[in-house]
């Protein structure tokens, strides 16, 4: 099978490897779709993610959805030519934070997009059976990738705790961002502000609902949210960039006793963050990692407005034009928005 590996800085190859047989309580799945995800693009760009360097060569690739080819021994409930999702993390289900549902930070979690655990920028992939949901009818595959971010942005949207008509500020229009204006406006929310320095993602941001659009390199986005809002400032930041300061600008954003909302990685190992100023607000600050149980919803969510989301993936290329994409979405070229693989 064909399989696209990163062995180097800003290096992806097509290689040649053999197809995985399921084990027992396995299924093969071939992989029709997989997104790459902004964590994707910090292993590509800067060799590590945060404080977790790259180990070369490795298979990225943590958005999947495909078909069943073959069960293992001891499955049942699924069947050749099924439609699926596919979790892509790997939980013990035994440690402390297992048991009390809070899964995504299990204390023995593996990763599959990580360097000891491949991910599915390949054709296929044994899994096992629990990580598949179905992919429901009529939602097609490229679509179907966006179930992964989605879910992590429904697992921030209970941090961010919106009510109605509350004011919210996304900094950053990527994918998550763009997800997350989407979301946060199907919950209720008031006027969002969507920050975001590439003009074509300021544009999609409009279209996903963002009431006003701020090009950061233009203004200074804190100050223009406070002036909007008569110095009050917004009730909830999002952070889904992480990037050129955003996260001290959430913080100037918020208003006095609101929350602030880091979805993004920082590309930084140690992120400077002005401590008093969150103080004095008395602000509550979350991290989110990934997603706890929401793939469900977001795929209901996906099923329900394909088009909806789906205006959100631009491009779609073959797993042999991996480097490509990479670089597209590297120097936001050809108004890149979300970009699909296909194995």
């Amino acid at each position: 099978m064909r399989t696209a590996e990163l062995c180097a800085l800003r290096s992806l190859r097509l290689v040649e490897a053999p197809v995985p047989e399921p084990g027992p309580g396995q299924v093969l799945v071939r992989v029709k779709a997989v997104g790459i995800c902004g964590s994707d693009l910090h292993d590509f760009s800067e060799g590590r993610i945060g404080d977790q360097e790259c180990k070369y060569p490795m298979v990225l690739g943590h958005e999947p959805v495909g078909e069943v080819v073959q069960t293992g021994p001891g499955v049942s409930g699924w069947a050749p030519k099924d439609r699926v999702a596919v979790e892509p993390a790997l939980y013990c289900y035994h440690c402390e934070f297992c048991l009390t549902g809070r899964h995504n930070i299990c204390a023995n979690i593996r990763f599959m997009s990580s360097p000891e655990d491949p991910g599915f920028f390949r054709e296929f992939v044994s899994v096992p059976a629990g990580n598949l949901l179905p992919l429901p009818e009529g939602l097609g595959f490229r679509e179907g990738t966006l179930f992964e971010p989605l879910a992590v942005v429904l697992h921030s949207m209970k941090f961010a705790a919106l009510r109605p008509r509350e004011t919210v500020a996304v900094f950053g229009a990527g994918p998550i961002g763009l997800l997350t204006i989407l979301t946060v406006k199907m919950s209720g929310a008031g006027r969002v502000w969507a920050v975001e320095p590439v003009a074509e993602r300021r544009e999609m941001a409009r279209a996903a609902g963002a009431d006003a659009v701020i090009d950061p390199h233009a203004v200074e986005a804190w100050r223009e949210i406070l002036r909007d809002t008569g110095r009050r400032g917004v009730d909830v930041a999002i952070d889904c960039a992480a990037r050129e300061d955003s996260t001290n600008q959430c913080i100037r954003a918020a208003r006095n006793g609101g929350r602030v909302v880091i979805t993004g990685i920082p590309v930084e190992i140690q992120l400077p963050l002005e401590f008093h100023v969150a103080r004095r607000k008395e602000l509550v600050l979350y991290n989110v990692r990934r997603s706890c149980h929401d793939s469900e919803a977001a795929l209901q969510m996906l099923a329900e407005a394909p088009a909806r989301f789906g205006a959100f993936v631009t491009h779609a290329l073959p797993l042999e034009r991996a480097q490509a994409a990479f670089e597209m979405l590297e120097h936001y070229s050809d108004g890149a928005g979300k970009v699909v693989l296909e194995p």
